[in-house]
């Protein structure tokens, strides 16, 4: 079966850096787009970042532009989210998903996607 398992959260210290991997078993990545969301605490859940299938488009949130990076190994059927100069506000449960044929503004600002990991919880605290 298609499954997504997330992997890379932890404990770090505000202005701190950690990368979130993605992996995918049952199914190859490449033709599917590939999305980070993440929910706080009483908050919905938001999309943080996505990229499309080849790596050749990604979306980012205004609140992570410049400090978050997502990229793709395809032949590593992997994804990853490398976040720099954390803040307290960036805690949450991360989740990966992928969908197929999606327009990826609508995965990221609409939160919606086909296949969902059960999540990694990164907590940025002093």
């Amino acid at each position: 079966q298609r499954q997504l398992v997330e992997s890379g959260g932890d404990l770090v210290q505000p202005g701190g850096s950690l990368t979130l991997s993605c992996a995918a078993s049952g199914f190859t990545l490449r033709n599917y787009a590939i999305g980070w969301f993440r929910q706080a605490p009483g908050k919905e859940r938001e999309g943080v970042s996505c990229i499309s299938g080849q790596g050749g488009i990604t979306y980012y949130a205004d609140s992570v532009k410049g400090r978050f990076t997502i990229s793709r190994d395809n032949a590593k059927n992997t994804v990853y989210l490398q976040m720099n100069s954390l803040k307290p506000e960036d805690t949450g449960i991360y989740y990966c998903a992928a969908d197929s044929g999606i327009v990826l503004q609508d995965m990221c600002v609409k939160t919606r996607s086909r296949y969902w990991g059960q999540g990694t919880q990164v907590t940025v605290s002093s």
